[in-house]
């Protein structure tokens, strides 16, 4: 038995240590069982596990798909698969520079994951099944509060809304809804001042960003304006005045931006270079050459070309009544033509100083039945109202909005009285 015990010992470190026996002795005199272990492995001997890698792609101008992968070494046939994965990966197809991709991949460089921002809220989401992927397309976590700004006109309007607080964007904005009823480049006074209601956005991992304006106030010299956006049942949404009617009219008063009157209308002007006296029958805005020129109203064009001292020119028949007229042009936007459709704001032309023009300037007109209009004091027909059927809906809408913008407009001025006028306060929905 002895014997046999150690011709098994040596049998075992001949082998190389892979197993022992415990209790031998015990075993041996009969006292209990034999015992086998195995011993742990080596650590070094176990398989690696993958580490996967997320790489964070921005797009730039001119990057295709394809070529960002090729340059991670990104397995070509993986961006395939990912690209027929579903329908919300059509958005792969049109990358806009400032996209930015999250990737993770694995070491022998096939993709896990994708993930890119979808538009403002939505988020595009691709992950791997099996030897496929999926594409879907989720909503993204949205906070939404309401935001409030008051400013004094001092130097400039851009100069107080930015003390107030208000960005660019809505700055644009709030411009561009007053515009209708406000000349920003030649009403504003100092002492103007403006109240504005509107939202703040907030998504997960992103900044706060401005939303729409709800409501607000602009008051220039003895005149109170005020509007409130309303989204009827429809889901059609418009800014109105408090009473429902649209502040759109179907013509704008001055179709050019970030410009000059260098003359207005009269019927006895000057005339620079003719040097008599004759009627200008339009507001000349002075501007760049190259400043893109806007319809003033939806319409057909009736005449493109050039015409005696106004140069190149474009005429639009916009019905009932109303025409306008855009003169001196350096040229006209492409496709142009005599019975082309344009609408409110769409790009026509450029300024220029063909025709009699000592500088650079767009000529202006606007007739009435054939009869020129002063552009900027013309009686401009209104677009549609609120309907009927939802003025009860859009007065309840309005009052509330308005509330809500006077309530904070008190309660600051009563808790500021002293200070300068430029703040800002957000309060939660």
């Amino acid at each position: 038995m002895r014997r046999h015990y150690w011709l098994m010992l040596l049998f075992a470190v001949a082998a190389g240590g892979g197993f022992e026996f415990l209790n031998a002795p015990a075993a041996v005199a009969g006292r209990g069982p034999t015992v086998l272990a195995t011993a742990a492995p080596d650590a070094a001997s176990l398989p690696a596990v993958p580490v996967e890698t997320t790489a964070h792609i921005k797009v730039a101008q001119g990057d295709t798909l394809a070529e960002l992968f090729e340059t991670r070494n990104l397995s070509a046939a993986d961006l395939a698969a990912i690209m027929n994965s579903g329908q919300g990966a059509e958005r792969l197809k049109r990358i806009v520079p400032g996209d930015v991709i999250r990737v993770t991949y694995t070491p022998d460089a096939h993709i896990q994951n994708l993930h890119m921002q979808y538009d403002d809220a939505h988020m595009l989401d691709v992950v791997r099944e099996g030897d496929g992927f999926s594409a879907s397309v989720s909503d993204i976590p949205t906070t939404v509060s309401s935001a409030y700004a008051h400013g004094v006109i001092e130097n400039s309007l851009f100069d107080s809304a930015g003390r107030a607080g208000l960005s660019d964007a809505t700055t644009m904005e709030l411009i561009e809804l007053f515009a209708w009823d406000i000349d920003f480049a030649h009403d504003i006074q100092n002492g103007d001042s403006f109240n504005v209601l509107y939202e703040k956005v907030q998504r997960a991992g992103h900044a706060i960003v401005d939303g729409p304006i709800l409501a607000a106030e602009f008051k220039t010299g003895d005149k109170d304006y005020r509007i409130v956006r309303y989204t009827d049942p429809t889901g059609q949404t418009g800014y109105y005045t408090p009473d429902g009617h649209s502040i759109k009219k179907a013509l704008m008063r001055a179709p050019i931006s970030y410009s000059r009157i260098s003359s207005g209308f009269s019927l006895h002007r000057k005339h620079p270079i003719l040097g008599f006296s004759r009627a200008h029958q339009g507001v000349d805005y002075a501007a760049p050459v190259g400043t893109p020129i806007k319809a003033a109203g939806d319409g057909r064009v009736t005449f493109v070309g050039v015409k005696g001292g106004y140069g190149k020119c474009i005429t639009i028949d916009h019905g009932g009544g109303y025409s306008t007229l855009y003169g001196h042009l350096s040229h006209f936007k492409v496709g142009m033509h005599m019975g082309k459709h344009v609408t409110q704001e769409q790009i026509i032309g450029f300024v220029g100083m063909t025709g009699l023009a000592t500088g650079p300037h767009l000529h202006f007109e606007v007739r009435v039945n054939g009869v020129p209009r002063n552009p900027r004091t013309v009686q401009l027909p209104n677009v549609e109202p609120v309907t009927t059927q939802y003025l009860a809906d859009f007065d309840q809408s309005a009052k509330g909005l308005l509330a809500q913008l006077s309530s904070v407009s008190d309660t600051r001025l009563a808790g500021n009285a002293n200070t300068a006028a430029a703040s800002t306060e957000t309060a939660a929905h």
